[in-house]
């Protein structure tokens, strides 16, 4: 860890912010796109901050419509899902400058998790607020929201290309 890579964190986290404030439906917004960047750029351990961070500040500023509880354990999922994602991404780009293969299945497997998987974990406590039903409706949303979010932190990552690279050293 050293001071460029925290201020680096710092301005993702504000960009999630903004993206916090670019609602799709109630805390659904796009908070992690930053985190999917930064995680790219920083790493997983980063990534796993500011997708906790981002997903705090959605939650917030949606006055934390789904209760607490339910809002730090989503927090802890876009953790892992960072996490996660940049793990795989990590292992099959195996230090080239963008790996297809890596965005297929790091992405994949992070719609995944943050999708049906986090909605699976999160079943006890949101089945009393918003039903089975419920549940089923958010699935393409967050799905739909959680692709858009890393296709879009992916086409920024390739066009910064070279500026990485040279951050990574």
């Amino acid at each position: 860890m050293n001071l460029q890579s925290n201020v680096l964190a710092a301005l993702f986290i504000a960009l999630s912010f903004i993206g916090a404030n670019v609602k799709v439906l109630g805390s659904i917004a796009f908070d992690s796109l930053p985190g999917f960047l930064g995680t790219l750029v920083l790493g997983p351990a980063y990534g796993a901050v500011i997708g906790a961070a981002g997903h705090f500040l959605t939650a917030v500023l949606s006055g934390f419509p789904l209760s607490l509880p339910v809002h730090l354990i989503t927090m802890c999922i876009m953790a892992a899902t960072m996490a996660i994602f940049g793990i795989i991404y990590r292992r099959l780009a195996d230090g080239i400058q963008f790996s297809v293969k890596g965005a297929l299945l790091s992405g994949g497997a992070a719609v995944l998790i943050n999708g049906p998987i986090g909605l699976l974990v999160l079943s006890p406590l949101l089945v009393p607020i918003i039903g089975q039903t419920g549940i089923i409706y958010f699935v393409p949303i967050l799905s739909g929201v959680a692709a858009l979010n890393v296709l879009v932190a992916f086409v920024i990552y390739r066009l910064l290309g070279k500026a990485v690279l040279e951050y990574k050293g």
